[in-house]
């Protein structure tokens, strides 16, 4: 029913709205900055700073859901593989395409030899927490995540 295949560039307009879609779903669409001009740059330029996978609905050209992931580093575990959103449109959750996709990042995870990978997940987001718990995933509920905005960065930086 679906294909997962590596993201193109010429992906990055649907991408770009699953992302839409997903701020929406998580109460934050305002928050959402990106440009697919800033995507190109940063996922096809001299220096790549992310990558991801698409799927695809099989005898058609619409991707209904995309996995985006980029490299961190540990000081404890070290190289790991960071899933920053994993997104299914909402007509086709429930369908199979997010347990494809993120098994085919997973695999990522493995080829580029990290030692893991990590990402989070919204406290209030159930049906994510389900399937995350499916494959036994730690959720850890003790870190807090921090966070500095460019303008905000600017103004303390002015400070000093």
């Amino acid at each position: 029913m679906y294909t997962i295949r590596e993201g193109k560039k010429e992906d990055l307009p649907q991408v770009l709205e699953l992302i839409r879609e997903l701020a929406i779903y998580e109460k934050a669409p305002d928050e959402v900055i990106n440009t697919v001009e800033m995507m190109e740059k940063d996922g096809f330029g001299p220096n790549p700073v992310f990558g991801f996978f698409v799927a695809v609905k099989n005898d058609s050209r619409e991707i209904i859901g995309t996995s985006i992931y980029y490299y961190r580093y540990s000081t404890w575990k070290g190289k790991r593989l960071y899933l920053e959103d994993l997104v299914v449109t909402a007509s086709e959750r429930g369908n199979g395409a997010g347990k494809l996709l993120f098994d085919r990042t997973l695999q990522k995870t493995l080829e580029d030899n990290c030692s893991g990978m990590t990402w989070q997940v919204l406290d209030w987001n159930t049906p994510a927490i389900s399937f995350y718990k499916k494959y036994g995933a730690d959720l850890d509920g003790e870190w807090i995540n921090c966070n500095l905005q460019q303008d905000q960065i600017r103004k303390i930086l002015q400070m000093q």
